[in-house]
């Protein structure tokens, strides 16, 4: 298997906390975050594709609310 070339959201930041994507050379789709770069999460194109749709229809905003002052996220 050749390198894979990771991609990040330019919305991400510089520290811990970023998702990345590769492509694999036997058509996966990769998933890493820079907390856990050991674990890595395979899918489908049509999978991921899913997923970000769902995403841009707000079908996950209640993951990314904001819990409130004092809380950790």
């Amino acid at each position: 298997m050749s390198a894979l070339h990771w991609q990040k959201s330019t919305f991400s930041g510089e520290a811990n906390g970023c998702v990345y994507l590769a492509a694999a050379d036997d058509g996966s789709i990769k998933i890493q975050e820079s907390d856990e770069p050991d674990v890595i999460v395979t899918t489908t194109p049509e999978k991921l594709r899913a997923f970000i749709l769902g995403v841009k229809a707000g079908e996950f905003d209640h993951f990314a609310a904001d819990p409130g002052p004092g809380i950790d996220a």
